[in-house]
């Protein structure tokens, strides 16, 4: 389906990907169908892609889910979903969660940059990604207790490991905004620039992670995103492990 029908697209220059949400006349809210196309996008991704840029058209990120597709009766929509067995409903969800959890697949470095409103699902779509450069006008809400829901998309467990369970949890059960200094603050930004400056330094944190062996850059990924599940002599090990087979493959023994 093209972008124009599902509200998302997919552009690949070389080892650079970038997803970017065209919905900007509502402010990129967002609908099953993105979700569908944004995984898809995994299996579409050629091999030589390193880093994915996410980032939305127009004066916001995204103001979350399109609650006009979400509060009609077709697929999708809160009725549709509700009506549905309950295995059946929460294997529907795992299928939009399909759209989020790639973003951190091993193979590559995902950076969402966010100007003007991240809400709902797109403060969950940010937390998807491992990096997030902010324009100082951005504003996250977790704003799903609202409308008596939850967050479905992913994101509970990367906020935790972002802020820590408490903070989580305020940020969760008030849904209120914080502004990008608040985030930056709390450790949920990795850069905060001024407006006009947020694509230039998307490009040059992605310059930077390109400038190094893949291989490296994958192996260290890897050790950082499972230090937490291990004790100090596992991830030691996990080090030894991952340098073992570095000097292995920069000497031309690697399998």
């Amino acid at each position: 389906m093209t972008a124009e029908a599902t509200g998302v697209r997919l552009q690949c220059d070389g080892p650079v990907a970038t997803v970017t949400l065209c919905r900007p006349d509502v402010l990129n809210a967002q609908t099953p169908a993105m979700w569908r196309a944004m995984s898809d996008f995994s299996r579409d991704l050629p091999g030589d892609v390193r880093v994915v840029i996410v980032r939305g058209e127009g004066r916001a990120f995204s103001a979350g889910l399109d609650l006009s597709v979400a509060g009609a009766t077709g697929p999708g929509s809160f009725i549709e979903l509700s009506a549905l067995p309950e295995a059946e409903c929460a294997d529907r969800i795992a299928a939009f969660q399909g759209g989020f959890n790639w973003l951190h697949r091993p193979d590559v470095i995902s950076v969402a940059a966010v100007q003007g409103h991240a809400i709902g699902a797109g403060f969950q779509l940010a937390l998807a990604c491992d990096l997030r450069v902010l324009a100082e006008d951005a504003k996250f809400s977790m704003a799903e207790v609202t409308l008596g829901l939850v967050p479905d998309l992913a994101g509970t467990k990367r906020l935790v490991e972002l802020v820590g369970y408490a903070r989580a949890l305020e940020i969760c059960a008030t849904g209120r905004r914080m502004d990008a200094a608040e985030a930056d603050r709390i450790g949920l930004a990795t850069l905060v620039v001024p407006n006009a400056e947020l694509d230039d330094a998307v490009r040059d944190l992605t310059a930077g992670l390109l400038a190094h062996d893949r291989n490296a850059v994958v192996e260290i990924k890897a050790l950082l995103a499972g230090a937490a599940g291990r004790t100090h002599a596992e991830q030691q090990r996990a080090e030894r492990e991952a340098q073992t087979r570095r000097l292995r493959d920069l000497a031309g023994r690697g399998e």
